[in-house]
């Protein structure tokens, strides 16, 4: 099949919730530019691994930007002979992170993959991959840094630039990079509903890093590999990669950044719901009760004023359609238990503040309150706001 897209894609594109369709179970996308010679070897392969163990229940799917050497067209006179493969020829669109996007939008399968098609990927490594997949794995990720992976004939400068992009990464962007290996590969499988729905808009080549960022991953798995050599073809590394790739980091950092900061806003209007509470229960000439007592149910109402805020605001995104009482209820469970963690802990530092420093004791709330927001914004991040229906 061919498809001939006619208008634009997004800048932001989305992977549909349904899959597994006629008992598809993987989907593995090739973006391709000018790799005529090399098309004809990889289907071939890919097919010859795969029918072993999983005929008929994966496809092959080819998105090509229109190749001057008309890649497309030798891909597509492939599917006459392999039934698996899907072709896409993107007339209107550039750059390989998109077009897997473009190809897993049109996937039947549940395990979602990219794979080079210029033979670097040894084909082989697929199952090992698939093998992580079955064991419950939410990302399964072939890397050159794990036991058995390597690069065959790479120079000590491109090593070097390698390396130095990982670095820059681990500055940059440390919560994502520091969960992979090898943050610039271009080899994996990810579980479809780890990622449906998410607002995908990676810069340049690599799409890992994104995926990695915003879906939602809870079950990381690596399997080492070695890079080959190319066998012919023309390389597409230039420094032009490495610029997007910086690209991409920084506007994740933004991006990652604005949801903690609408968090932090969130969190002034509990800390308002808070203070007024404290202040109603604790003055003397009002209720006059115990300090942590106060404490206690002053945060509780913060906590539910919180958490319709941010469900409503600060990740609606991720909570589209989970919205059923359950669903929300489930979230609200989880965020009051990670929130009353933070509470014990504010708690502390709340009478340590107050009895042994002899701060004021809204000084001494504020200061706890501050303290205790990265917790919450990380837990709740990684654990309440998770589709709950899974």
């Amino acid at each position: 099949m061919v498809y001939f897209p006619l208008q634009s894609l997004a800048t932001a594109l989305t992977v549909p919730k349904l899959g597994e369709a006629d008992g598809i179970f993987l989907s593995l996308v090739l973006p391709t530019y000018n790799e005529g010679e090399n098309i004809q070897a990889m289907v071939t392969t890919l097919v010859e691994l795969l029918e072993n163990c999983w005929s008929g229940r994966y496809e092959l799917i080819v998105v090509d930007d229109d190749s001057p050497d008309l890649t497309w067209q030798k891909a597509f006179n492939l599917s006459e002979t392999y039934p698996q493969l899907r072709v896409i020829r993107r007339m209107d669109g550039r750059g390989l992170s998109t077009a897997v996007i473009r190809g897993w939008q049109e996937a039947r399968g549940n395990f979602l993959g990219v794979i080079d098609a210029d033979l670097q990927h040894p084909p082989q490594v697929l199952l090992a991959l698939l093998a992580e997949m079955e064991r419950g794995a939410d990302l399964a990720v072939a890397s050159r840094h794990q036991s058995g992976g390597g690069v065959s004939q790479w120079s000590l400068v491109r090593r070097l630039l390698s390396r130095g992009a990982q670095m820059l990464g681990l500055l940059i962007l440390p919560e994502v990079i520091g969960r992979l290996s090898d943050p610039m590969s271009g080899f994996f499988l990810v579980r479809r509903q780890a990622i449906a729905d998410c607002p995908l808009s990676p810069v340049g080549y690599k799409i890992l890093i994104e995926v990695t960022a915003r879906g939602r991953i809870r079950w990381l798995a690596e399997v080492g590999y070695v890079f080959q050599e190319r066998r012919s073809g023309q390389s597409k590394v230039t420094w032009r990669q490495y610029v997007e790739y910086l690209q991409h980091l920084c506007k994740l950092r933004l991006s990652l950044s604005s949801r903690f900061l609408q968090f932090c806003a969130v969190g002034l209007t509990g800390v308002a719901v808070d203070m007024a509470i404290l202040f109603i229960l604790t003055e003397p000439s009002l209720g006059d009760l115990p300090l942590s007592r106060s404490k206690i149910i002053a945060a509780q109402l913060a906590i539910l004023n919180n958490f319709f805020w941010n469900d409503r605001w600060t990740f609606q995104d991720l909570t589209q359609g989970q919205n059923s009482p359950s669903q929300v209820s489930k979230r609200l469970l989880k965020f009051n238990l990670i929130c009353w963690a933070g509470l014990g802990i504010n708690l502390g530092l709340l009478n340590f503040f107050f009895n042994f420093s002899h701060f004021n004791r809204y000084l001494a709330n504020a200061l706890a309150i501050a303290l205790v927001t990265l917790w919450n914004f990380w837990f709740n991040l990684k654990l309440s706001w998770r589709v709950t229906d899974v």
